[in-house]
């Protein structure tokens, strides 16, 4: 059962929605800094245009014979002319006084000293860019200051900046797709170092415990130097596990094997039928848990070892013709025979240790339920996928309980007076799986059942 990890959100959208959020900042500050400067850039090439053109004008006044004559040149027009015909106005004063022009001019501010002013209005309903220049005169028994209120238009200059504006509008949101792609690439490549870790860790089984080597971005060195720390933690608690269940076994079949022969020997000095009877129920209960222990460490060991196999190749029909040599004897203490049916060679590559375990409960099942005096048979076949088969001429599997026969300590109705432990099955299964196969289950038509180890 996998638990449920509590989840705060996703780092990579975290980390995409922060700098994609950072991208657009600067996609906008991108556009109004360009627009600000582009203005300011625009205004002054105006302004340098005005200027020119009022310095022009402002030239060609001069004092002759006592009088202002200013004979305003064309070229001080010219130069302000644009593409958008922008209008011009223009005003002229002598010592403040109004002399020619527009007098809607005539309210700016005249300068003070030399130094020309700009200044941006309005001149009959149009905004208007406006300078302001004058310049002293001195005749020979005179002296007077002209001034030179210059204005245009700024609908040339406006589509200029709406134009660079459209421009800049478009490098902020190249610039911000762009930014956005490389977001999503950064939080990719950086995310993807979690995945790496988190493919590695899962693809790893339970006894794989090794610490992880491979280097990883600085930030994550806390994280794999912890995950190491727990996997060694959990490495040395799993080893005492294998030696504590190993030890146990030990003891506990150890001694039980000495009060068997025990129970054996004062079975043959007890004349009393209940007394015997009694006895036999404790030789049958020493069988038991003999069986039992010995069953339970077969599992544990199967349990430790299913997730990190150690494959050989082997012959499966050689690996069984061994087990039925060993096994032939304890056969015929109870008037069984074993028949062996094999292909030629079976090669598979697994784990022989496994296998052979599993193959010798399956035949020990059978020798459990097969009646006295009848032939075990087993199958070795390479088609279609390498299997073991043991059939027996016993009273079968109940009919109702072969889909849980295979479940640890799980036994049938007709085994009440049979030794086990309900573990044979349930380490075959475990063996089956671990190698990428299974079990099944069925009684022959004609009596009797047939376990097959399909790898």
């Amino acid at each position: 059962m996998t638990n449920k990890v509590a989840t705060s959100g996703s780092l990579r959208n975290r980390l995409v929605f922060t700098l994609i959020g950072g991208a657009a900042v600067l996609a906008l500050l991108f556009f109004f800094v360009v627009r600000s400067f582009s203005v300011q850039i625009a205004q002054q090439g105006q302004d340098n245009i005005l200027l020119a053109s009022a310095t022009s004008m402002l030239d060609a006044a001069a004092i002759r014979n006592s009088t202002i004559e200013l004979d305003l040149p064309y070229s001080a027009f010219s130069m302000l002319s644009t593409q958008a015909d922008d209008r011009i106005f223009y005003a002229i004063l002598q010592d403040g006084k109004f002399l020619s022009g527009y007098e809607d001019l005539v309210g700016v501010d005249a300068s003070s000293s030399n130094t020309p002013t700009f200044k941006t209005s309005f001149v009959r309903g149009a905004k208007v860019r406006i300078i302001s220049a004058s310049r002293t005169l001195i005749g020979a028994s005179e002296r007077t200051e002209i001034q030179i209120i210059l204005a245009q238009t700024q609908d040339d200059l406006s589509k200029t900046l709406d134009q660079i504006s459209r421009n800049a509008a478009f490098l902020g949101f190249g610039f911000f797709a762009l930014t956005s792609a490389l977001s999503f690439w950064a939080t990719s490549a950086t995310i993807g170092q979690l995945g790496k870790l988190t493919k590695s860790v899962t693809r790893r089984g339970p006894q794989d415990l090794r610490p992880f080597k491979r280097s990883v971005p600085k930030e994550m060195g806390p994280l794999v130097s912890s995950l190491n720390s727990l996997m060694g933690r959990l490495d040395q608690s799993l080893s005492q596990s294998e030696d504590f269940i190993a030890e146990a076994a030990h003891r506990v079949r150890t001694p039980l094997a000495t009060v068997r022969s025990y129970a054996d020997a004062t079975l043959q000095r007890v004349d009393k039928e209940e007394n015997r009877e009694a006895m036999r129920s404790m030789i049958k209960a020493i069988d038991e848990s003999s069986r039992a222990a010995g069953q339970l460490l077969d599992h544990a060991m199967i349990t430790f070892r299913a997730d990190h196999l150690v494959r050989e190749e082997i012959n499966l029909v050689e690996l069984t013709r061994d087990l039925v040599e060993r096994l032939t004897p304890i056969a015929e203490m109870k008037d069984l025979s074993l028949a062996l049916h094999s292909d030629d060679q079976v090669i598979y590559k697994g784990d022989p240790v496994l296998i052979q375990n599993a193959v010798r409960n399956l035949i020990d099942n059978a020798m459990k339920y097969g009646p006295m005096e009848s032939t075990i048979e087993i199958f070795v076949s390479r088609v279609p996928s390498p299997s073991v088969t043991v059939c027996d001429n016993g009273p079968g599997f109940p009919v109702g309980e072969i889909e849980s026969l295979t479940t640890r300590f799980q036994r049938g109705e007709n085994s009440k007076d049979i030794v086990g432990s309900g573990l044979g099955l349930t380490i075959a299964r475990d063996v089956a799986l671990a190698h990428g196969g299974n079990i099944h289950l069925e009684n022959k038509l004609e009596g009797g059942a047939c376990v097959t180890l399909s790898l």
